[in-house]
Order: structure tokens, then C-alpha cells, then sequence
């Protein structure tokens, strides 16, 4: 069993069995067929993946490992808010004629301030801070514009990362403020553990843990059965995670960087509708 697979049992199981439902509120989400989409809920769960023992990907279901850093790299290495810059197509529910999604994620990280230093954007700033400021405590970014929000397509999700250098290891907070459990949890965990990782060898650090804080942790209605289903498949032992070792500089990773030694999983059987 992967420590990731014992975390996700014990999420799901709070939700399903301690949650709330929403079934008698107003829901913005909808189902493809216009059907209102509900959710039993768990108020703020945290999660701490210490990703120096193994690397937090399920084996219950399949994580789509590439596609996963494929997103990542699109939001904080490439800064952008286009779907025609990303492999996948996850996000073009939220896409207008051109591709974009509005001014969110990777379009905040990009945004340039000046500091004593010099002129930096988010993701620059914590570079730096990383290799020159590491005992900081002001290492952290916020994609959550608030004079922005109404020219997003959506909202950010997870929307704030603190890093936290302690000895020679980087720690890490994400901060979610809402998470689809079924679909997006380990989606989530694995990108930015994946991120710490990057983060931690281009400053000559070791990885030390991940947490993660999801404020609404939800599961859809028509996702319960499937989850459920999951929860009962057999686990396997975390695969062995590389990161090419070649490279030094943050804007140099491709998803070819990365792979999973012995990565095994149970197939999804079940389709699963998104909720838009």
C-alpha cells in the first residue's frame, strides 16, 4: 500500500461518511444534461505527504502522471492562460474562441512587479528567494486577484503555495480553497509534489513534505458509486519516482524530466462525467 493510497481512503471515507450534503441549496455546477450537480462535502481536510519517503501517487485508480505535469508546466513554467499551450483538454469548458481562460493561473504567476532586487513575477521571486533568502518566511505565492477575478473564467481552485525551507529541505502548503476529490485530488498532490521536486533541485535542497489544505473537499453525487468502487480496489506499493538530475535551471524541464519506475494501478472502469 502507498502512504497516497491510505490518505485518499481516509479522504474519501470523511467525506462520504462525515459530510455534508448540498442537496437542498442552490449549486452552481450543472451536469452536461443541465441537471444540477450536488455534493456531500468535508469542511477543511489536511493532508501531509513527506515526499522524501515516496512519491504520493494512488495505485486504486490510474493518475495521469504526464498529463499532470504537462498542466503544471503550462500554469508555472510557461505562465500561461491558453488552452491551445496545453497537451490536454481539460480546460477548454472554461475556453473562449481564442483559447483563453481569462486572467487566471498561469497568466497571475506571470504578472511582473519591481522589488529592491529588481523586477520579478511570482514564480521568479520564489526562485530567488529559494537560493538567496532560503530562511525566509515571506516565500509564497497567490494567483486569488481579487481585482481580477471577474475576467476569469473560473476561479482559481488551488490558488496559494507557501515553500518553507527548514534545514536543507523544502516544505510546501497548497492551499485549496475547492477540490473535486474523485476527479482532481491526486491530480493535484501529484503536480505539486512534482513542483516541490523542481523547486527543490534547481536550489540545491532536498524534498521534505507537501500539505495539503482543501477548504471544501467534495464529492459529486453521480461520483459516490464510482468512489465507492474505487475504495475497494487493491493497492500497490508507491513506484519510484526520477527527475533527470541534468537539470539546473526551472525553465529547462520538459515532462520528459520525469518518470515512474514500477507504477502499477487497478484500470478505471467507469466513465466519469465532469460537472461544469
Amino acid at each position: 500500500m502507498s502512504i497516497a493510497d491510505k490518505i485518499f481512503v481516509d479522504t474519501c471515507r470523511q467525506i462520504i461518511d462525515e459530510g455534508v450534503w448540498d442537496t437542498d441549496l442552490p449549486v452552481r455546477p450543472r451536469w452536461l444534461d443541465g441537471t444540477p450537480a450536488h455534493t456531500v462535502k468535508k469542511f477543511c481536510i489536511v493532508n501531509r505527504y513527506d515526499l522524501s519517503k515516496e512519491f504520493p501517487i494512488i495505485t486504486l485508480r490510474r493518475t495521469a502522471f504526464k498529463s499532470a505535469i504537462d498542466e503544471i508546466l503550462w500554469i508555472w513554467q510557461k505562465k500561461s492562460n491558453n488552452v491551445k499551450d496545453l497537451n490536454s483538454h481539460i480546460w477548454d469548458s472554461w475556453a473562449d474562441e481564442s483559447g483563453s481562460i481569462g486572467k487566471a493561473y498561469g497568466y497571475q504567476l506571470g504578472v511582473k512587479h519591481t522589488y529592491p532586487e529588481g523586477e520579478f513575477d511570482q514564480v521568479d521571486r520564489v526562485l530567488y528567494d529559494l537560493k538567496h533568502n532560503p530562511s525566509s518566511r515571506r516565500i509564497m505565492t497567490n494567483i486569488y486577484n481579487f481585482q481580477d477575478l471577474h475576467e476569469m473564467h473560473l476561479y482559481p481552485c488551488a490558488y496559494s503555495v507557501t515553500f518553507n525551507v527548514t534545514g536543507n529541505k523544502l516544505n510546501a502548503i497548497l492551499n485549496q480553497r475547492s477540490q473535486d476529490t474523485l476527479t482532481a485530488n491526486n491530480w493535484n498532490v501529484v503536480q505539486y509534489a512534482v513542483l516541490v521536486h523542481m523547486f527543490a533541485q534547481v536550489s540545491g535542497l532536498e524534498v521534505g513534505e507537501l500539505v495539503h489544505v482543501i477548504s471544501d473537499a467534495h464529492i459529486y453525487d453521480r461520483h459516490v458509486p464510482i468512489v465507492e468502487k474505487i475504495l475497494t480496489n487493491p493497492q500497490f506499493n508507491a513506484p519510484k519516482f526520477w527527475i533527470n538530475p541534468e537539470i539546473k535551471n526551472f525553465y529547462d524541464f520538459t515532462v520528459n524530466d520525469f518518470k515512474l519506475e514500477g507504477y502499477e494501478f487497478t484500470p478505471l472502469e467507469d466513465k466519469i462525467e465532469v460537472a461544469v
